[in-house]
């Protein structure tokens, strides 16, 4: 399976906190990298964050920076993003990503999950 599988979106108030799972083929697992973008109503498919299969260094957008955090489970061979104190404006479609190199451009990404939805309430 080349296609990454995301779940774990919801429904949570404005402050709360949802964790999101993408489980990326395990033959890319630990050598491309791993990301998250999202896709607001009306808006483009924006960079979140992203980690490197490899060494598992870490990016994120600066919309997220201290609110978001990207890691990995290298048994499980899982990716997640932890999203504390969510806002409404992170209101969108999440998409889990891979590809061959480190970038914050979505055209770099070769492998795309079908998205699950996260809405945050005021």
């Amino acid at each position: 399976q080349v296609q990454p599988v995301e779940s774990g979106g919801g429904l949570v108030q404005a402050g709360g906190s949802l964790r999101l799972s993408c489980a990326p083929s395990e033959r890319t697992f630990g050598t491309l990298v791993m990301a998250w973008f999202r896709q607001a109503p009306g808006k483009e498919r924006d960079f979140v964050a992203l980690i490197r299969g490899l060494d598992g260094t870490t990016y994120y957008s600066d919309s997220v920076k201290d609110r978001f955090t990207i890691s990995r489970d290298n048994a499980k061979k899982l990716v997640y993003l932890q999203m504390n104190d969510l806002k409404p404006e992170d209101t969108a479609i999440y998409f889990c990503a891979t590809g061959p190199i480190t970038s914050v451009s979505d055209s770099t990404y070769y492998n795309w999950g079908q998205g699950t939805q996260v809405t945050v309430s005021s």
